[in-house]
Order: C-alpha cells, then structure tokens, then sequence
C-alpha cells in the first residue's frame, strides 16, 4: 500500500514523540512491502512563531493532500500562562479538525496486563479494562460563539448542537458496540444542559435501530465516578466534545500514564492521528517523553487503512517492550531509556513476535473499531 502522511509535530514534545513513530513506520513499511511518504509542517505556537498564525495555509493545504495525518502535541507555557492572548495555538488545532471534517475521535482505554501494577488503581478493579470514548470533535461549546463583555468581567461560550451532529457520531459508536460487547453508555448533563437534552432525544431514537445494542445515559458526574470505581463496566463511551476531552484523561489515570493513550480523529475523507496527552513542556528536549501513546496512535493509523496484522506488529512490539521494561521514566518506576531508545527498541522488534506471548486477540480488540 502506498500512503502520503502528513507530519504535524506541534510544539513541546510533540516533534520528539513523532520521530519515534515515523520510525515505526518505516519498520511497517519494509517488513510489509508498503511505501509511506511524509511531508512535514509547522502547526500551532511553532506556526506562530514563523507565521504568526497557528494554522497557515501551507499546512493546511499539506493536510487537504494528505491520505492521513500524524499529529503530535499542541501548546505551550508562554500562551498557558497568558489567558488574555487573542491567539491561542490551540485554535490552530480547533481548526485544523473543522477544516478537514474530523467530527469522530476514538480514543481507546486499555489495560495492557505487562503495565497493569503502574495503575494508581486497584489491580482487581482495572485487570480487563478495555473501552473505547467516542467524542463528538468539531461542535460544542469549544466552538461555540465566544464574548467577552467591554470591561472584560463577563464572559460567555456558547454551546450549540444539531441533530445531525449528534446522530452521524452515535451511528459510528453504535456500530462498534456492535462488534464489541453491544454495550453503549451515553454520558451527558440532561439534568441541565438543552443540549444534553437533545443528545439523549436522539441517541435514544438512533438505539431502536440498534437492537442488539443495550443503552444506558449517566450523566458526567455519575460517570466520572463510576469510571474509576468500576471501569470494566464500560465498552463503548459517547459523549460531546467537551465531556468527551474530560473522560479521555481521566482515562489515563486507570493506565496510570497520558503518555500511553492514542486516539483517531475520523471524517468523512480525512484522518487524523494522535496521543491524547498535551504538550508537557517541561520534559521537552529532555529525552524523557513517552512515545508509546503516538507509536499506539499509528497502530489505529495502519487499522484504519485495514492494514490489521501490521497494526498488530506494532502494538506486539509497544508491549514487548513493556514485558522488557524498556520504557520511560512514567511507567514502571523505571528512569532507565529515554525517548529515542524507546523508540529504537518497538521499531527494531515490529516483526519480531514471540509466540509465548499469545497476544493476538488483545492487539484485535485495540484497533477493531476504528477501521470506519
């Protein structure tokens, strides 16, 4: 297969996380015979820094070009410690998924058992944890309409959905519950919100067309709770874009590290790829970030484009590594190999699967949703 990918490294750590996982991809692409090209571009405070603007119009045309995306990691402490700036690099991102349609963003939570004593959590409480969060990416109140009063002391975002925002989102959350466990939670604040009202005024219509499908609605605080006390409860998770931002890190603490988390961001015809965590820029130029969760984001990549035992070899050598303890300072206790190693030692091991380790079924279950 040939692919042109787009590499969007961001700011902080996000360039060093990146290296790691075109490196495993060109691992795929000479074990596999495929042939992935790449062209790079400059988003976020990098773009501003040269551009002025966090998403120029040449990288965004790179993106429009582009059969997928790899993003790295978005922000940094001089525009975090400066509320007040008209320009955030954030808004380049923002954009970025509005312009090319990534309404979909699948954020998988899983419990790998080589890791499971770096959870925070109780083994017995998080041994099988495996769901997915389907998060509504491109409306909400991050798009919203946005004021700020003359004298600057009221503020208002706005949160607005449609109809045909919710429902295109909870069609594809339906249909992977149904290659799953057929369980869908819908988390939303109907108590409250309009919004949320209508959320669950639709999905509840949607589920008649999912009859295999069971259904349950909690509202965020509920599921917040139940998340960490019972998450082996959960398989599929949909929720808006806000909520959605909200359990997916929340997800990471029952892994016990963000630096293990991946996620896609689907639309219609452009995908993007990406770990969910941020842009940690006190470990920047450190060698000590996590590659795993942007190394675990091209396994969804390869998944997507139904490359499946390709995404499988990654994920193999991702755990192999863990089963090693050739990890960064995050997981295990362990302050041994940084970034590049890290890197180096999943790529070198992309086809180098010990039958021992019986990991087929596991490596299935992390992609099998994600190819839309």
């Amino acid at each position: 297969m040939q692919l042109k990918i787009a590499l969007l490294g961001g700011d902080g750590i996000g360039p060093e996380v990146l290296t790691e996982s075109v490196k495993c991809l060109q691992a795929v692409a000479e074990t596999f015979d495929h042939s992935f090209t790449y062209s790079k571009a400059l988003i976020g405070a990098a773009a501003m820094k040269k551009f002025r603007t966090p998403l120029p119009d040449q990288t965004l045309e790179i993106a429009l070009e582009a059969d997928a995306l790899l993003f790295g990691t978005i922000g940094t402490l001089q525009y975090d410690n400066n509320p007040s700036s008209p320009i955030r690099p954030e808004q380049g991102l923002l954009r970025l998924r509005k312009e090319l349609g990534l309404y979909a963003n699948i954020r998988p939570v899983k419990m790998f058992p080589e890791i499971i004593k770096n959870s925070p959590l109780d083994r017995a409480l998080v041994s099988g944890t495996d769901f997915e969060i389907y998060r509504e990416l491109t409306g909400g109140i991050y798009y919203g309409e946005k004021k700020l009063s003359d004298d600057g002391t009221v503020a208002t975002d706005i949160c607005t959905y449609s109809e045909k925002e919710i429902s295109r989102i909870a069609h594809k959350a339906f249909k992977a519950a149904k290659k799953r466990r057929k369980k869908l939670t819908l988390v939303d604040k109907a108590n409250v919100l309009e919004t949320s009202r209508l959320w669950r005024r639709v999905v509840k219509t949607l589920s008649e067309s999912y009859p295999e499908v069971t259904l349950e609605c909690l509202y965020i605080d509920n599921a917040a709770v139940q998340l960490l006390l019972n998450p082996t409860h959960f398989d599929i998770i949909l929720t808006d874009n806000m909520f959605g931002d909200m359990l997916s890190d929340q997800g990471s603490v029952i892994i016990g590290s963000q630096g293990l988390l991946p996620s896609a961001s689907i639309g219609e015809k452009h995908c993007m790829f990406e770990p969910v965590h941020g842009s940690y820029p006190k470990a920047e130029g450190k060698n000590k970030a996590n590659p795993v969760a942007s190394i675990l984001s091209t396994a969804l990549l390869l998944g997507h484009f139904g490359m499946k035992e390709e995404s499988r070899a990654v994920i193999a050598a991702v755990r192999k590594s863990f089963k090693k303890k050739i990890v960064t300072p995050d997981i295990l206790g362990s302050s041994k190999y940084g970034t590049d190693y890290v890197g180096d030692f999943i790529a070198d091991h992309i086809n180098d699967i010990d039958d021992d380790m019986n990991m087929n079924d596991e490596n299935i279950g992390l992609g099998k949703s994600t190819i839309i």
